[in-house]
């Protein structure tokens, strides 16, 4: 493990608003980029790439992603940089347009290096403090919880919800969606290396980004996605993917002695399960990690997390723990981790 290198493992927020909307459902999608361009200095971060389709924009980040949905935005950045500090920005911006908050959601695996990090990231108990001070007050059904506490690959999660919100969500047989967050360490070393740039390849990052996605595999995961690439300069790529109103995310950091990787999702319940798993099982022969996390968020009642392991241990992983906790406005939350057989 090298003394220092870049932070892969991000930081993840999501916020959701609900009001009237007088501008024909485009929601905060009319937040102007100079406005978001405020938000990320605050946060540390640029855009470099961006796309948008009718339900969503999508942005590549210096460090990451962001995704503006009419009614949520979801940002995570990697680095040093300083999520949280959005969280104010955000609020007040969705106040303008009339829309208020009523849940967040904030996740991360654990830091490589957390040493480096600044406040308020300094530690989970900060990053909870920091929360509650700049959440809005009506957001008052919280929680916070690390979940595989006894393991070395732990899962923070915090959510906030207002109580209405939390009443409408206790019924959730209407919400079909769920998340998929896989964390990824100790890459293979060859296949780390195909995320590396040639030097003076004379390409922009965009097309450098597309010669990466078609090479790596990472176009096989979703033939039918928007892509928006970008590869950087030595080493490093990011990806979101648009299919209709479901976004898709990779991030790789492939430095030996600190290598990283993530991919994130949104599934339905509807989809065909054998397809999903599908998807798992190619995402971690893209990079052969030695260590992996795979964490589903879905209503309660519904039970994603179960194959995973199935589709994952064939591939010489072995489940190490399994963590599994409710959270208000968010649902079950369960948190699985796997290293290879040799570890």
């Amino acid at each position: 493990m090298a003394v220092s290198g870049f932070e892969g493992f991000e930081k993840r927020l999501e916020l959701n608003f609900s009001g009237d909307d007088p501008a024909a459902g485009m929601g905060l999608r009319r937040l102007d980029f100079f406005s978001l361009e405020k938000v990320l200095h605050a946060v540390q971060c640029t855009v470099v790439s961006a796309v948008g389709n009718r339900y969503f924009d999508s942005y590549v980040l210096s460090e990451s992603s962001l995704f503006v949905y009419p009614n949520k935005i979801i940002i995570k950045t990697c680095g040093t940089t300083q999520l949280l500090k959005s969280v104010r920005p955000l609020v007040d911006y969705a106040i303008t347009m009339g829309l208020t908050l009523c849940g967040c959601r904030y996740t991360r695996g654990s830091f490589i290096f957390p040493e480096a990090q600044p406040y308020p990231h300094t530690s989970f108990k900060d990053e909870v403090v920091y929360l509650e001070e700049n959440l809005p007050k009506h957001l008052s059904c919280k929680k916070a919880s690390v979940m595989n506490s006894k393991s070395c690959y732990k899962w923070h999660v915090f959510t906030a919800c207002d109580e209405v919100h939390m009443v409408a969500m206790e019924d959730m047989h209407s919400d079909d969606l769920y998340t998929v967050e896989i964390c990824m360490t100790e890459l293979d070393r060859v296949l780390a290396k195909k995320f590396f740039r040639r030097f003076n390849d004379g390409k922009t990052g965009d097309s450098a980004g597309k010669e990466m996605t078609e090479i790596t595999g990472i176009r096989d995961v979703n033939r039918t996605a928007l892509i928006c690439d970008y590869a950087f300069d030595p080493c490093g790529y990011s990806m979101n993917g648009l299919d209709g109103n479901r976004y898709s995310t990779v991030h790789v950091t492939p430095e030996d002695g600190f290598s990283y990787a993530s991919f994130e999702c949104v599934g339905s319940f509807y989809d065909d399960r054998e397809e999903f798993f599908a998807v798992l099982q190619k995402v971690v022969k893209i990079f052969r990690p030695a260590a992996l996390s795979v964490s589903t968020t879905c209503p309660t009642g519904h039970e994603i997390w179960r194959g995973v392991a199935k589709a994952i241990e064939p591939l010489g992983m072995r489940l190490r723990s399994r963590a599994a906790d409710e959270f208000p406005a968010a649902g079950t939350v369960v948190s699985q981790t796997f290293t290879t057989r040799r570890k």
